[in-house]
This record gives C-alpha cells, structure tokens and sequence, in this order.
C-alpha cells in the first residue's frame, strides 16, 4: 500500500513539474529573452511578437527542400557545343515552386481582375493578353489554335504560351496581391468581398497592393475590416485596431520566377535518389534511367513526357498513342517528379529569372546562384515624407538605388530630393564582369542583358532539351508557342523540415 501511494506522489510530482516546466517555457517565449520585458503588452510599448507562426507556402506551391548539387552535371553530351554549362557545384536554400505550369484558366483569372478592376483601360488590358498569333506557321494549318487555345474551356488546364518574360513577371506580381487581398478579406482584416462589391469594388487608386498596404497607405473606411489586430501601442484606445504587418505572420512574401539554378534543382528532383547524405545516383531528365520510356510494368514502355519524338512524330501512332501530345497536354499529365512537380521535362519549356551568359557558371555566387540583378528603390512622395509614390494602378513606382549600403539619414533625404533617375551607384548588374562590348550585339553576338533563359523542352522539342541542364535564351519582350512559366517563392526560416 506504501508503495502504491509512493507510486502516486512520484507520478503527481512529475507531472506537476511537467505542467510547470511547459508553463514556465511557454510564459518564457512571451518574454525578451535579453531583456526580460513582456512582449504583446500594451502598457510597456507594445511590441508584439508571434511565437505560433509555421510557415507555409502560397496556394499552388510545393515545397522543395534546398541543397548541394552539380549545376549542368545531369548533361553528358554538348550536341550545340556552347559550353555554356560547364559543371559547378552550388547550394540551393529551400524554396517553393508551382505544382504545375501557369495554366489558360488561371491567366484568364488574372485578365478577369484587369477587366473588372480597371473598365477603362484598354492598354493595361491588351498589354496582358498572350500573344495567341505565335500559333501562325505560314506552312502549317495552325489558324484554330489562334481563337480557340487560349479561350476554349477544352484548354483551360493546358499550359498558357504566348506570355513573354515580361509579362511573366507582371503576373508574379499580380499573384502576390491578390494571394494577400485574399488572406485580409478572408480573415476580415479587410471588408469581404460582398461589402467591397456592394462598394461598387473600389476606387482604382485603392486597389489592393501589399507594399503600399504594409506602409500604411490602404486604411480607413471601406477598406477596414471588422477583425483587424489590436493596436497595442501605448495610448492607443482599448478598443484601438491596426492593420496587419508582416511581423504577424499573415502575409505571404511574394511570388516571383524561379532562379536557373532553383528550376534546374527542382526539375531534377535528386531527393528521391539521396541515402544517408550521398547522391547514389545521377539522374539525365527528372526521373530515373537513361530513356525517356516509363519502365514501371503497368505502362512500361510509354512516354514520360510530351516532346517531339522523331522529326514529323509529335505524339505516337492512332490506336496506340505515345505520348499522347500533338501540342501541349493539360499541366498535371504524367507522373511528377520525386518533388511532386509536374511537366518539368517537355509540354512548354518555362521562363527562369535569370539573363543568359554563356559563361553564367563560372561567374555566380556557389550559394544561391542567380544572374540578373537590377537593384531598385521606392520612390517617396517627397523628401520628408514616409508616404510611397504611386502609379495610376496604385502600385509604388521603382527607381534606380541609390547605394549599395544603407545611407545615413542625411543621404537619404537628399536622394529622396534629387532626380530619381540621377546615380553614380552601377545599379544594373545585368552584364556584372562582362568583358563584351555592348555595341556588338546584333553583329556577332545575340546576347545582351534582355536575353532571358528557358529551359526544360516543349512539345515541339527532340529528348535532348528536356534534360534539365540545357540551356536557351529569348529576348524578354518575345514569345513562342512551346514556352511558358511556373512561380516560385523564397523559404523564410526553413521550417518545413527538420534542422537537426
């Protein structure tokens, strides 16, 4: 009987210190570990910070787990002889790619907000419309494709073409606003839809744009929610509330195109070849082998991806289909890669942010290579004043950087007072260690720093293109019918996966 009461008290005592332990740890995280001093408490200036955030990706995303890989090490033969991808091993954070390829539906989503947002302006309009002509071939009966690809809702889920790189960035863009509008609205920070239609949607000024938001430049009436986050600041009134900042956690960063070396890393999908910290083995396209038939016996010897088989074979033989592609096939045809990304070989090759050099290898950064940087600030209403300019779609107008550091204060408010456009700081880093002269683009070169990269095949392209080190380029004004896109996101904190 001793002992069982023994038994009682040591698991009671263990337990209470458990309870205590947790209750101790969880009062801590509500505490500046460096000072002491509560956070989220309005009485000692109100700093709020949020210890329950997980971060997660933006709709459509998958998360794709950085490190270590040969960059161009999946190509064994040059048949261009570029040497334009010369081996290097490089890291890659983690980030999130697109499931699939941008699709039909959802880029006539993104013309359906331009149209019901902005009634009146046809140029902003028809500045997003793809270009449907690239399907004309003067040798080829391709006219259907011109009116019914982009709009016949038999295409919706196939991949948008005709988008240049331009207006692929644009999109990007676009996606972060309203990806964000979304989440406010929904959680009522921002009036809901039915209140902002009921509005009449809102004066175009206003429309939703994260960076004017997050300055503080979209509040008020009609814009307010009813759940807004409470103003803890000292001598706020009780009832006080206050838009939502990216310390809370709300917010998603934005969307963007992928890096070169972030697409090539994902399209190659080497986690699901990787045993206890080694590689084992290499991969040629996105899946295992050297072929590009499907070696699982339930469709042994099909297609792993939409390409051009042999010259005048885009998609097999009636009756017993290969590939089963004439064009593009919808985005979420065959099997994904060990990532759970569809299409990265073959369907439409896609944009990548990068400029293209032929040397781009040799000369980025071994951590998070990228090649293409044009550095940008906000341009402020004035010298004084915390308020961003704004263009007539509200959207804040970039300018040159100034500096490469930050400046002191004085600097800063004689830049913001100076000529936007006037600086001494080279803040186009396009052609960064560049030794060609700009002035023979044209003559013996077509690469200038427009010339964007795309990579992984199209329908219309030969086995060779689908392996995920191939590179190409296309001025970014231009567009085809075999090349689209996918977004990215960049990873803030890793916390999809272990660090252990």
């Amino acid at each position: 009987m001793n002992y069982s009461r023994l038994a009682v008290f040591v698991l009671l005592t263990v337990f209470g210190s458990t309870i205590l332990f947790t209750s101790c740890k969880s009062s801590r995280n509500n505490v500046s570990d460096k000072t002491g001093v509560r956070y989220n408490d309005p009485y000692n200036g109100g700093l709020q910070i949020n210890r329950k955030i997980t971060e997660s990706p933006g709709p459509g995303l998958v998360a794709i787990e950085g490190g270590s890989f040969v960059i161009g090490g999946s190509l064994n033969e040059d048949l261009g002889y570029t040497h334009d991808n010369l081996k290097r091993r490089v890291t890659i954070p983690s980030f999130y790619i697109d499931e699939t390829e941008v699709s039909n539906a959802d880029w006539l989503e993104y013309l359906t907000w331009i149209a019901n947002n902005f009634p009146q302006d046809a140029r902003l309009y028809y500045e997003a419309l793809p270009d449907s002509l690239v399907w004309r071939n003067p040798l080829s009966y391709n006219e259907p494709y011109v009116n019914l690809y982009f709009r016949h809702p038999s295409f919706q889920d196939y991949p948008v073409v005709g988008v240049t790189w331009e207006q692929a960035n644009a999109y990007c863009q676009w996606r972060t606003d309203r990806v964000n509008e979304h989440i406010l609205r929904e959680r009522g920070i921002l009036v809901d839809y039915k209140t902002l239609s009921e509005q009449g949607g809102g004066d175009a000024q206003q429309a939703y744009n994260t960076e004017m938001y997050l300055n503080g430049q979209l509040k008020g009436d009609g814009i307010d929610g009813k759940k807004m986050p409470k103003d803890n600041r000292p001598g706020a009134a009780k009832d006080a509330k206050r838009p939502a900042r990216m310390e809370d956690g709300i917010l998603k960063q934005p969307y963007r195109l992928p890096t070169e070396a972030e697409w090539e890393y994902a399209a190659l999908g080497l986690v699901g070849n990787t045993y206890d910290g080694n590689i084992e083995t290499a991969r040629t396209y996105p899946w295992n082998g050297l072929g590009v038939r499907d070696a699982n016996r339930k469709n042994q010897g099909r297609m792993m991806a939409n390409f051009k088989i042999t010259s005048g074979n885009n998609m097999g033989i009636a009756g017993d289909l290969n590939d089963g592609g004439d064009i593009t096939v919808p985005v979420k045809s065959y099997r994904p890669n060990d990532f759970g990304l569809y299409n990265m070989a073959g369907n439409v090759n896609e944009w990548v942010s990068d400029v293209y050099r032929q040397l781009s290898y040799e000369d980025f950064e071994d951590f998070n290579p990228f090649r293409g940087h044009v550095f940008t600030n906000n341009l402020y209403e004035s010298g004084e004043s915390l308020a961003l300019a704004k263009d007539k779609y509200g959207r804040p107008i970039k300018v040159p950087a100034k500096a490469p550091r930050k400046q002191t204060w004085d600097e800063l408010q004689a830049s913001k007072a100076a000529d936007p456009n006037s600086t001494t700081y080279d803040y186009d880093v396009r052609g960064f260690k560049d030794e060609e002269q700009k002035e023979l683009y044209g003559k013996v070169t077509l690469v200038n720093d427009k010339s964007r990269v795309y990579k992984g095949g199209s329908w219309n392209d030969r086995a060779y293109w689908l392996n995920p080190a191939t590179r190409r380029f296309m001025q970014q004004d231009e567009s085809n019918a075999m090349t689209g896109f996918r977004c990215a996101m960049t990873m803030v904190g890793n916390n999809n996966f272990v660090v252990r």
